[in-house]
């Protein structure tokens, strides 16, 4: 047995299977029964899609889901981590059955004729699957959640490559064996992007840190997000054809406003390492790709770090660790990708919203004990606020400056453009009252 696993997996995950199994055909057949009984199913198909290669072949790859459903089960180390497994293969379940009573889709492709074992496996499949059942793709949705297990923990060469493969070949079947429209692929992985939000492997759940916010200034963030996130659902929903590209960019902003107004910097989830979660990569990714491109353009003239005082350096968040012994990150929103022997500590914080006096205090502690082993950059997306404010607090609290506006002047000499509103001189001012 591997000692880094809990015991009592193995029983954990069998009842987990002998749970979602039986519910998973019941609400599946229950859904196709009620589909064919209604005469107002539509279909959304582009007129490109009727290109598309019938490789019977692929029903293989089709299938093998089925066996990989299974497999993911033995794949966890950790209660929690089966746990919230299963939960995100149910709430997929329960999104993409909802869908297809809610707003149901059919097929319109009429499959030939197929002889020899691929004919066979089509007939046993359509047994069961029938036609009506189209988007979001549980399949897909499946596929992800499995996806995301495998690559967690299949990391030995070249069985990793080999993970990847095939499971984008079980990807492209669902188009080649003719079961699935196009819009069923990026709405099915939606779902289960959403699925593996809602349920990340370890840290703390979204509702779990779910908590209205009480500052003015982000719910106006909120609420600018949140009319973006509209403005594209409506260009989407206008326009159509490839302007559904938009629903992307408005899940991404909606999410973002959702990460103002309620989950705060951890709907971002950031980990330790200063990597996204997977699901918040793919579901921000077109925000992520904007907030990049505009620390890049703020920066662009000043992209270098500068040394504040005694080895602490102030800048925007590198792409790599330079000649840095130590990094303190406050950045929630993009990625970190630390190399090398550095000492990474992040301390999420949202952007343009003045961090709170509890998580400077443990930015000014991190900042002060990493330095004690060479050069720490502090940062943030451009270096001007965020982080401004933890070198404040550091310092403040090591005795180098005797106030904010002491500590402010310090370091506006040392980085030309930092900006410390009247949030952060609270939050600084409050630092005394912090253990």
């Amino acid at each position: 047995m591997n000692p880094s696993r809990e015991p009592g997996l193995l029983r954990r995950g069998v009842f987990w299977l002998l749970l979602l199994g039986p519910l998973f055909f019941l609400s599946y057949g229950l859904a196709n029964s009620h589909t064919m009984g209604r005469n107002d199913v539509g279909s959304l198909v582009f007129a490109w899609e009727s290109r598309m290669p019938l490789w019977p072949w692929t029903i293989i790859p089709y299938w093998s889901i089925d066996l990989l459903y299974g497999l993911s089960f033995l794949l966890p180390r950790t209660r929690q981590e089966m746990d919230r497994h299963a939960l995100a293969l149910l709430t997929a379940q329960v999104i993409s059955v909802s869908c297809f009573l809610l707003w149901p889709l059919r097929f319109t492709f009429e499959r030939p004729e197929l002889g020899g074992v691929y004919g066979w496996m089509f007939d046993v499949l359509m047994g069961f699957d029938k036609p009506f059942n189209q988007a979001p793709s549980l399949h897909i949705a499946l596929l992800v959640i499995i996806w995301t297990m495998f690559a967690r923990h299949v990391q030995r060469q070249p069985w990793r490559w080999l993970m990847h493969g095939w499971m984008a070949l079980i990807g492209v079947s669902v188009l080649t064996t003719w079961q699935h429209h196009f819009i069923d692929v990026p709405t099915g992985a939606l779902a289960g992007f959403v699925c593996i939000w809602l349920w990340p492997h370890q840290g703390r759940l979204p509702w779990q840190q779910a908590r209205l916010a009480q500052d003015t200034k982000r719910w106006r963030m909120a609420l600018s997000y949140a009319a973006g996130a509209l403005l594209c659902v409506v260009l989407a929903m206008g326009l159509g054809g490839a302007w559904l590209w938009l629903a992307w960019p408005a899940v991404s902003l909606a999410l973002v406003a959702l990460s103002y107004g309620v989950f705060g910097a951890g709907g971002f989830q950031k980990g330790a390492d200063g990597r996204l979660s997977n699901a918040a990569r793919w579901l921000l990714a077109p925000y992520l790709l904007g907030a990049w491109a505009n620390s890049r353009l703020w920066t662009w003239r000043h992209p270098q770090a500068n040394e504040v005082c005694d080895g602490v350096y102030l800048g925007r968040i590198p792409r790599s660790r330079a000649s840095f012994s130590g990094i303190v990150d406050l950045c929630a929103e993009l990625p970190c990708s630390v190399r090398g022997a550095v000492d990474y500590r992040c301390f999420p914080a949202l952007d343009l919203i003045a961090p709170d006096s509890a998580l400077l205090h443990q930015a000014a502690d991190a900042i002060e004990r990493l330095r004690s082993s060479g050069p720490v950059l502090v940062c943030c997306a451009l270096g001007y606020s965020r982080s401004a404010s933890a070198v404040a607090a550091w310092l403040v609290l090591s005795g180098r400056c005797s106030d904010a506006r002491q500590a402010e002047a310090l370091i506006g000499k040392a980085r030309p453009g930092v900006v410390l509103r009247h949030a952060h001189h609270q939050a600084l001012q409050q630092l005394g009252a912090q253990p």
